[in-house]
């Protein structure tokens, strides 16, 4: 479960200013936080900057280095809009009194200096977190549009691998077992299998109607992070056939499924419960305590008590999912969610409005 701490440190707040950051100094700072997150690395920074937004770091700190810190990614909207964004964070200590003063003041002024209409933050915190408060009494407000899934099944791989399967629906540790039995091996892949899992990611979108990136994007992902041995292609296949794939990341002692995918073909041998079982094999050995499995239906988070049991009558959206992913054992958490700053109101409502017409037109067709 996400923790925070409640303890301030009055004695360094007076202290802190704005300072230059360095690309390996930030993510030293991101790793060691316990806040930190994959989305706040100079990675993702980069990785984005390829999907068609620009990157910045913000910190304050003292002579002894960074404090608290953010990284801030800003996307270009129609009729020259800016949107600055930052993405599971600030991380540090971001809400104490003596820290949130400086760095709220740096990172507006950021966001200001590229011309941002509006600040979207969404921390890593769950939801209820007192420390939301100090958003709001900063003028933030709750966003309507969350980037980023607000709720989500977490897997605990503390113990052996024995516990980690005791703590799993009796089925799945069956079907993880079953695709053994039925030949599904499990292998890493290599930038030159990506175009076959991007193949796989538009089989899966055609199947089931999720959307998926372009062509191109899981490639530079895996570039960015498996250059610092943070991201593992992993894929399933039945007589050198892949079938299934997924990309798992790991940083700061947690580890996060973000993309995955399956053929058609051989479903009835179960690759995908041997592919996140390989994933949490590669969690384990990489020293992470925690697997994110990244996106579940928000109603589950928000009334987790009423969706103990498998709903079998839901199939929209990410129902399906969810049976999925409820059967490894995990807990289920819930974020705080977005929170928006505005720079400039007229502007921000006429976004508002262009969401609205937007999720409208997605309803009807």
């Amino acid at each position: 479960m996400i923790t925070q701490s409640e303890s301030s440190n009055p004695q360094i707040a007076p202290k802190l200013r704005p300072i230059e950051i360095e690309k390996q100094n930030w993510n030293i700072f991101v790793a060691g936080a316990e806040n930190g997150h994959l989305l706040q690395t100079s990675q993702w920074g980069d990785f984005k900057a390829q999907t068609g937004w620009d990157m910045a770091r913000v910190a304050v700190g003292d002579d002894k280095g960074i404090v608290a810190g953010a990284l801030i990614l800003l996307r270009r909207l129609p009729l020259g809009q800016r949107l600055a964004y930052i993405p599971r964070g600030p991380v540090g200590p971001w809400w104490e009194d003596g820290v949130k003063e400086p760095l709220l003041a740096a990172i507006h002024n950021e966001a200001r200096r590229r011309g941002a209409f509006m600040l979207k933050v969404e921390p890593e915190l769950p939801d209820g977190a007192a420390e939301i408060a100090a958003l709001t009494d900063a003028g933030f407000q709750l966003s309507e549009q969350p980037v980023q899934p607000r709720s989500t099944v977490w897997v605990d791989l503390a113990g052996s691998e024995d516990e980690i399967l005791a703590r799993m629906k009796s089925k799945f540790r069956y079907n993880i077992r079953l695709a053994s039995r039925k030949n599904i091996c499990v292998r890493e892949g290599t930038p030159e299998d990506v175009p076959a899992f991007s193949q796989l990611m538009d089989e899966t979108s055609r199947r089931d109607g999720f959307a998926v990136h372009g062509a191109g994007y899981y490639g530079k992902v895996f570039e960015q992070f498996d250059s610092i041995g943070a991201c593992k292609l992993l894929l399933a296949t039945y007589e050198e056939q892949v079938v299934a794939g997924l990309m798992i990341f790991a940083y700061a002692g947690k580890a996060w499924y973000m993309y995955g995918a399956s053929s058609n073909l051989e479903r009835n041998r179960m690759p995908n419960h041997a592919l996140q079982w390989a994933a949490i094999t590669w969690a384990r050995e990489q020293g992470c305590q925690a697997y994110d499995l990244w996106g579940i239906p928000d109603e589950v988070g928000a009334n987790p008590e009423q969706f103990t049991r498998t709903v079998t009558d839901r199939h929209d959206g990410l129902w399906g999912v969810y049976r999925f992913k409820q059967g490894f054992g995990g807990e289920v958490v819930r974020y705080a969610g977005a929170y928006d700053y505005v720079y400039a109101p007229l502007r921000y409502q006429l976004y508002r409005l262009a969401l609205k017409a937007r999720r409208a037109g997605q309803m009807a067709g």
